[in-house]
């Protein structure tokens, strides 16, 4: 097994089923049920130094799926571009997440999560089986959507044991 398919397996072994809208609208709630019991003091906490705050890694969940989507969107509809990565640190240093109310980021990542409802419960199976490079590596539009469910419940993993256990 690859590095990649190492990196992708660690994402996908959390998701509980494999209904991938139902995962999808579970990971929604979850992540929307923390973020709204969160005063906005709450949500610049960040549980060490250097660490990104709770509003910092919701906009990266959003930013993250955009991301995500685009890879889905392309590669379903049959783009043989190979698509670049990202640098999850420099979006976010340059996001100003911290400076925003948090019910705007939350409408946010509600509004880029029903995004990603729709175009995946419109694709078929053969355009859920196409695959495309991003980031030099081959996957399926199938995957990417599941890594959209995997890495949210990766996060709320992290908000459990390092963010809710210092506040």
């Amino acid at each position: 097994m690859t590095e990649f398919q190492k990196y992708v397996q660690r994402y996908l072994d959390l998701i509980p089923s494999e209904n991938l809208l139902e995962e999808l609208k579970r990971t929604e709630e979850k992540t929307v049920g923390i973020y709204s019991k969160l005063s906005e003091e709450q949500s610049i906490l960040a549980y060490a130094e250097g660490k990104w705050t709770l509003k910092e890694l919701l906009l990266h969940l959003s930013d993250t799926e955009r991301v995500f989507q685009y890879r889905i969107l392309a590669f379903a509809r049959g783009d043989k571009n190979e698509l670049p990565g990202f640098d999850e640190e420099n979006y976010s240093k340059n996001s100003y997440a911290n400076e925003r109310r948090l019910s705007s980021l939350l409408e946010e990542y509600q509004l880029v999560r029903k995004s990603s409802q729709i175009l995946l419960e419109t694709l078929n199976s053969s355009a859920l089986k196409n695959t495309g490079i991003a980031n030099g590596n081959e996957i399926s539009v199938e995957t990417i959507g599941k890594l959209i469910v995997g890495h949210n419940l990766h996060h709320l993993n992290i908000i459990g044991e390092r963010y809710l256990s210092v506040m």
